[in-house]
């Protein structure tokens, strides 16, 4: 089976390539290396360099004639969400919109789509279920929401299979410093190199962070399990403030983390744990590396 990775050589995705590649999957990576990188695309994956919004994107479907697509190529920042709705709108919305009409007339067989806890915004509690409202704070997650919606039309008009996966915050090896849920690759480069940690906001805001190698299994076990409509957490279902994030950090850095603390930011959820039970029963998917051994990886590869 083919399968198309867009995003592919960024941090998730090229997470999940490695594993396609594993299992023997045929591998294509579709990314415009704005934030992905060569390197991280195994030899045994293709690589097209292109942007998801580019209008070649129909051909390229129909010349390699991809039986899955994982759709993770999007503009990943809260911040730059509102400074910049309309390149946020371009590449999460219309970018996608290309992604559904190539995979249409080409004859893909499902997308998996990579949403984010961001559609739920800060008035759902805790844990939150795909069920509660939906009240986006942020033009990301609004933009991550409406795409969505296009998969259910595209679904009941033309017949087309999705899974939308709404991440937690991701943190493992590759993370960059920038878009979504990069608080830890942030924090594990300052604390290596003995500096303060910059953290908006008191501290007592919570979030679920996730393991990418976790992220990766899930991607990959919605390409073929029996769930085809369904919208579902990818998380650890465990709540932790990001002031206790740092303690835990510095003791497995074996150092005293410095703090200093700023104006919360515009945009941000104070509350943040998502229910994984749809995703446990739904894709027979469950998290496997707890908090603990998912930063002892991340600060390991960060000293190499």
């Amino acid at each position: 089976m083919k399968v198309l990775v867009t995003g592919g050589a960024g941090f998730i995705g090229s997470h999940i390539v490695d594993k396609l590649v594993k299992q023997d999957w045929q591998v294509v990576v579709l990314d415009n290396l704005s934030s992905g990188r060569r390197e991280h695309v195994p030899q045994a994956a293709k690589l097209i360099v292109m942007d998801v919004a580019s209008d070649d994107l129909t051909e390229v479907f129909k010349t390699e004639q991809f039986d899955y697509v994982i759709h993770l190529a999007a503009q990943t920042s809260v911040p730059a969400s509102l400074t910049d709705p309309e390149n946020d709108g371009r590449i999460n919305i219309i970018g996608t919109i290309k992604v559904l009409e190539a995979a249409r007339v080409s004859g893909v067989k499902r997308i998996i789509f990579a949403s984010t806890a961001a559609v739920y915004g800060s008035e759902a509690k805790v844990p939150i279920i795909e069920t509660d409202v939906v009240r986006p704070a942020s033009f990301y997650g609004l933009s991550k929401l409406t795409v969505e919606q296009y998969l259910r039309v595209y679904k009941d008009l033309f017949g087309l299979e999705y899974v939308v996966l709404r991440f937690a915050n991701v943190y493992g090896e590759r993370q960059g410093d920038t878009g979504e849920g990069g608080v830890i690759s942030i924090f594990a480069r300052r604390i290596l190199a003995g500096q303060s940690v910059n953290i908006f906001g008191d501290g007592n805001q919570t979030r679920d962070f996730i393991y990418v190698g976790d992220v990766a299994n899930a991607n990959i076990r919605a390409l073929t399990a029996p769930c085809s409509g369904v919208t579902a957490n990818i998380s650890t279902n465990t709540e932790i403030s990001v002031n206790k994030l740092t303690e835990v950090m510095g003791k497995i850095a074996k150092c005293q983390v410095e703090k200093t603390y700023l104006a919360a930011r515009n945009g941000d959820i104070y509350r943040s744990s998502l229910d994984n039970s749809t995703a446990i029963k739904a894709l027979g998917w469950q998290p496997e590396t707890d908090l603990d051994a998912g930063l002892v990886k991340t600060l390991a590869a960060l000293k190499m």
